[in-house]
């Protein structure tokens, strides 16, 4: 089989639909290497990502060469150049599959993320919502087949676009096999030592804008009677100033750091590190970070309300995402109870194994062929 893959996203982007491309790409590459893949991108750019997926068997990598508008080339022109390589399934990674692909015959599966333009408008231009919208429903209505990556997007796909549920099916993602890894004492002592980490801390991990409403992890800190240190690791927003008034006013600056720049090989140390892990997110598609978080071995607070109870697991612990109190309370029976915390640990590696990254390449594989086979 040759499978065509929209990797824009693979080869430029550092977090989020950029992980999860490189995640599923690395992982049919190795499982089931019987195929040939095809990697669709607009432009490459020198970084690791391209050196990463380089080294990869089985694979090749088009790009349109010098074109005036490469935007073009990824949502119609490429149709030419699957036809031309004899693609036999193509897979949009990210929402959107090139306008008429469904006339070249080539079967197709798109994976949906999430819908939180349309959940939470508020945090979206209008214009980006109207395109965003066109280009989903589009790309929904042409493919054979759906991938939602959590039962959360499935029901907002046949709620809020009035997809059918049998078009649709759930597959998870993965977490970089980084986070599995035991990293050095030495290592771990040059982490600590960089970022002056505290002994025990409390870890954020994600881009600090409203909706991931850190300003709700802030006032549970303010609230603790506990002298608990806060890590946030993130790409600043404006939303951030909200924060750092509440910071200010609460006289709580000297207990959170922020830290901008630390590199993808050093995250996997600092999640190892910490105490707990805290990700109060109003919503997710999925919520990558929790996965991390079990796979490093730390026990997870999440908020209700989208899919973070898929990635979490039962013996995670949840709170809603306007109950600070609540939050508080929760963080001091994690934080003053090694056993407690133990207890998540453990349950978290078992069920961290539901992500398996193995499993979920056959689920895919599977799709894949029934795609093909469906006349």
């Amino acid at each position: 089989m040759i499978v065509g893959y929209d990797a824009k996203r693979a080869f430029l982007n550092n977090t989020g639909l950029g992980n999860y491309s490189r995640w599923l790409i690395k992982s049919m590459v190795q499982f089931h290497p019987e195929n040939q893949y095809r990697l669709y991108t607009p432009r490459i750019r020198d970084n690791r990502h391209k050196n990463e997926l380089s080294k990869l068997k089985n694979i090749c990598a088009v790009t349109p060469g010098r074109m005036f508008l490469p935007s073009w080339w990824r949502s119609q022109g490429v149709v030419k150049n699957l036809r031309t390589d004899k693609v036999d399934l193509y897979h949009g990674l990210s929402h959107e599959l090139p306008f008429s692909i469904k006339e070249s015959g080539i079967k197709t599966v798109l994976t949906v993320h999430d819908l939180i333009f349309m959940r939470f408008p508020q945090y979206f231009k209008w214009i980006d919502r109207l395109i965003y919208k066109a280009k989903l429903a589009y790309a929904c209505r042409t493919a054979d087949r759906i991938v939602a990556i959590s039962q959360k997007t499935k029901d907002d796909l046949v709620e809020l676009l009035n997809i059918p549920a049998s078009k649709i099916e759930v597959i998870y993602q993965g977490c970089d096999n980084t986070f599995t890894l035991y990293n050095s004492e030495a290592y771990r002592t040059k982490i600590r030592k960089k970022y002056n980490l505290p002994k025990r801390y409390i870890l954020s991990v994600g881009t600090i804008e409203e909706r991931k409403n850190l300003l709700l992890l802030v006032k549970a800190l303010a609230r603790s009677k506990d002298s608990i240190r806060l890590i946030v690791v993130g790409k600043a927003t404006d939303y951030i100033e909200e924060v750092k008034q509440f910071i200010n006013a609460s006289n709580t600056a000297y207990r959170v750091t922020f830290l901008h720049d630390v590199t993808f090989d050093e995250l996997p140390v600092l999640y190892q590190l910490a105490t707990l892990f805290v990700y109060p997110s109003r919503y997710e598609g999925f919520g990558i970070p929790v996965i991390e978080a079990l796979c490093s071995g730390v026990p997870v607070i999440a908020a209700t309300g989208s899919c973070l109870e898929e990635a979490g697991g039962p013996d995670s612990l949840y709170i809603n995402p306007d109950d600070d109190e609540d939050l508080a309370r929760k963080i001091s029976r994690v934080w003053n109870s090694p056993a407690l915390r133990q207890q998540m640990i453990t349950k978290g590696f078992e069920y961290a194994k539901n992500f398996n990254h193995e499993k979920l390449a056959d689920q895919l594989m599977q799709l894949y062929q029934k795609t093909l086979n469906h006349a």
